[in-house]
């Protein structure tokens, strides 16, 4: 086992969890479908390398955003490698933060986004509730909070599952569960293909695994008047098609990814 290299974490990371060109075109569609136009500030909390809301500025001259992040290195990672391609104009429009997402900001973004179940970190309710409230006292009239969220029976099983990339092998490893408080640890590991070195542990999670119903009822008691559930479609063969949609039911008790938007 190989300890891995920073810059090769993040590349491997981004190359395996993320995919912002989608996230931001469900974002631009599901805002308009509200208010009649398309959003134009964009706050990326526990934002990382912020490498989303790098690709938000670069949608056009309107565009700004925020990445709010405690960690240093990601986010100087997202710096050489994100921000450092922008034009001069996309960076005056870009803004990296490093600060807490529980405290004050002088600015108010049309969408704020906690992606990549990244609020998990929150394991007391009465901190998520806190963060969920200052999330909307920093929202203007026309904003929404989106969140991102996992779960089905598979979640709380101690396995280790593989995805295949070109380039490397993504490994999603749940190595423990504690059903009494709903605490987990989560581990990434990867395996590249071109040497055959395996990184054990490249990413560590040691979260609570909320649920939907939890979720959405503390959205409801941080002051959140309009909160949706989307669900996403299923392909001939059973896996998601990548399209998500609005719905009150859940279809798949396995295995599942979905959004959640609150204003």
């Amino acid at each position: 086992m190989s300890k891995i290299p920073t810059n090769l974490k993040y590349q491997l990371y981004e190359k395996s969890v993320q995919n912002h060109e989608a996230d931001i075109e469900f974002i631009n569609k599901e805002y308009k479908k509200i208010f009649g136009r398309s959003p134009r500030t964009l706050r990326e909390d526990f934002g990382g390398t912020a490498a989303m809301a790098c690709d938000w500025v670069k949608e056009g001259g309107e565009r700004e955003a925020w990445g709010i992040d405690l960690d240093e290195e990601p986010q100087a990672y997202g710096i050489e490698n994100h921000y450092s391609r922008l034009t001069d104009e996309e960076r005056t429009r870009m803004h990296y933060i490093n600060g807490n997402v529980l405290d004050d900001y002088d600015f108010k973004a049309d969408v704020t986004v906690a992606f990549n179940f990244s609020y998990f970190i929150f394991k007391e309710r009465n901190v998520l509730l806190n963060y969920f409230k200052q999330v909307k006292k920093n929202m203007g009239p026309e904003s929404v909070f989106m969140v991102d969220i996992f779960g089905g029976e598979e979640c709380r099983q101690e396995l280790e599952e593989e995805t295949e990339h070109d380039d490397h092998t993504y490994f999603w490893d749940c190595d423990s569960y504690n059903p009494l408080t709903e605490e987990v640890q989560y581990y990434i590991h990867f395996k590249t293909h071109n040497d055959g070195k395996l990184y054990r542990k490249a990413f560590s999670y040691d979260w609570r695994h909320w649920s939907i119903g939890e979720i959405k009822d503390i959205m409801k008691d941080a002051g959140f008047e309009n909160i949706i559930t989307y669900w996403e479609g299923e392909d001939d063969d059973g896996s998601g098609d990548g399209i998500f949609y609005r719905s009150t039911v859940e279809e798949n008790c396995e295995s599942w990814v979905t959004y959640i938007m609150a204003y």
